[in-house]
């Protein structure tokens, strides 16, 4: 008998739970855990606008959000837990404003009962939950409803009372059924005419779209609230979700249409040949790749030796590679037995400082790509040209006359990268098993400026040392063994910005040179 209040949160349709996506931890279950809307919706802002990481201490928590890796890191105990994306949240987001007559309690109005396929099918469907309401509006409106069933020939609302507009969008392939109802008084029946969905529902699709000749005009001011994922992919069927969705706000006393989310525009207008034309300052339109040739000059032990100096008398602190003390032996003794690195040798490397057991610096070595390059576990500084583990493929690039949404007065300079399957080599995760490539050729896009064509020039650099993709496991389809970006950001998205992979971007172009730079590929490389 404790009453309690309760109140109603509306979404910016370009937050997380706008865009239908969803963030989640994994909990000690090995089972997924959905993080609060409103840590969502900030972890979603950070991976648009394309941050390495993330600290949520300013909202209370003691956690760092790690994007390249997908992961929580636990501040205090270190403690790490997997971190994933998911994009087929069916959250009912409103968008436009809320007239303030459609607040809870409704205000007088006249309207007619809510009659739209939608609608009926789930009351076909879910009569169980219709009842469940009916009986909730009898004890909300005394005497204002007649009948147990949603639409069994009772009327919902009261004489006078505002009734909400439930129109479903693409439920017949792309069509929106709207569907005119007429107002009816208390505890008439409503004829069937006036409900064409009502007897329509169990025709084929093409009979049953003849039969929803008149299509009513969604009332001005009715929010709209666009339905992700009306494909069926997700754990909830979509035409339940909508359908469910649209009799729990009918049940507020809220109007309500329900369409298809926008879809992102992801390419551009056919462009012919002789239009597409080379971009300025950068030579040829084509990079491919070949399987990588493994550099036997040097061994590991002269790759560590080159980059760090001895050092005599290490402070006693840990090896933040094997987590021993500096002045203990490494914690890779017996595990590693090379000529002439004793395993309480420790060595300090030349740009940054920082300092490691040499024996620890070989196992890390040992473990990477071996292309001769050093990276420091602790600041990333790197030394050497590093490369990557990126399967052979063609890179593509080249001006198309179209603009970017925020660079209207510029082309766009068009790049394609194609990677087939094949077998991943000694390098790559599993040798001598298949690898997949899927989505490929992948279509990216940068404004044609000064600073558009130096990132173009940087992405090639990227793309002949091997480092643009990876071959690892996915993130949005969990799979494994297959191509997957390598923490380069690109933008895939022409025209929009729906999925946060597209323009309007004002950041991206700096914030991609951050990404190469931090991969050791800067504009002093250009100049050698």
């Amino acid at each position: 008998g404790t009453m309690r209040p309760v109140r109603r949160n509306f979404y910016d349709p370009s937050s997380a739970p706008g865009k239908g996506i969803v963030w989640e931890w994994e909990n000690d279950n090995n089972s997924w855990t959905p993080y609060d809307m409103d840590i969502c919706i900030t972890i979603q802002n950070a991976y648009e606008k394309q941050h390495p990481w993330l600290d949520l201490s300013s909202l209370g928590f003691c956690y760092l959000i790690y994007f390249s890796s997908m992961s929580q890191m636990n501040r205090q105990t270190q403690r790490k837990r997997r971190l994933r994306r998911r994009m087929d949240l069916a959250y009912p987001l409103t968008m436009g404003s809320i007239p303030k007559s459609q607040s809870w309690p409704v205000g007088s109005s006249t309207g007619t009962p809510c009659s739209c396929p939608q609608c009926l099918l789930v009351n076909s469907t879910r009569a169980a939950s219709n009842a469940i309401l009916a009986s909730q509006r009898r004890k909300l409106y005394p005497g204002g409803v007649r009948q147990s069933s949603t639409f069994a020939g009772g009327a919902l609302w009261p004489a006078g009372t505002g009734t909400p507009a439930v129109v479903a969008g693409g439920a017949a392939k792309g069509e929106g059924l709207r569907v005119a109802g007429a107002g009816f008084a208390p505890g008439q029946g409503v004829p069937s005419a006036a409900l064409p969905g009502l007897n329509n529902l169990n025709r084929p699709g093409t009979q049953r779209g003849a039969g929803l000749g008149a299509r009513a005009t969604v009332p001005p001011g009715v929010p709209a609230l666009p339905v992700k994922n009306l494909n069926g992919t997700g754990p909830v069927h979509p035409a339940l979700a909508a359908g469910m969705t649209g009799i729990l706000m009918c049940a507020a006393g809220l109007p309500v249409c329900l369409t298809r989310a926008p879809k992102p525009i992801l390419h551009p207008p056919p462009v012919s040949k002789s239009d597409i034309k080379p971009v300025p300052g950068v030579n040829g339109i084509c990079r491919k790749t070949k399987k990588k040739q493994l550099k036997k000059s040097k061994t590991p032990e002269d790759v560590v030796r080159r980059y760090i100096q001895k050092v005599k008398n290490p402070p006693d602190e840990d090896c933040t590679i094997c987590m021993e003390r500096l002045v203990t032996s490494s914690g890779y003794e017996g595990v590693l037995s090379p000529r002439g690195i004793k395993p309480e040798l420790v060595g300090k490397l030349g740009k940054c400082g920082h300092m490691y057991h040499l024996l620890c610096l070989l196992a890390m070595y040992n473990n990477g790509n071996k292309d001769g390059s050093l990276q420091c576990p602790t600041c990333k500084a790197i030394y050497g040209e590093k490369t990557g583990t990126q399967p052979p493929g063609k890179m593509e690039f080249h001006l198309i006359p179209h603009s970017l949404p925020g660079y209207t007065d510029s082309n766009t300079i068009r790049i394609v990268y194609d990677i087939p399957t094949g077998i991943q080599g000694p390098e790559h995760p599993n040798p001598g098993k298949k690898f997949t490539a899927r989505g490929f050729p992948r279509h990216c896009y940068l404004p044609d400026n000064e600073k558009g064509r130096k990132v173009l020039k940087l992405l090639i650099v990227a793309w002949d040392r091997r480092l643009i993709f990876t071959i690892g496991t996915s993130n949005t389809t969990g799979e494994s063994d297959t191509v997957v970006w390598n923490e380069i950001h690109h933008k895939t998205e022409f025209g929009s910005n729906l999925t946060g992979h597209g323009y309007p971007d004002p950041n991206y172009l700096d914030n991609v040179l951050a990404e190469l730079l931090a991969q050791g590929v800067s504009e002093a490389t250009l100049k050698d």
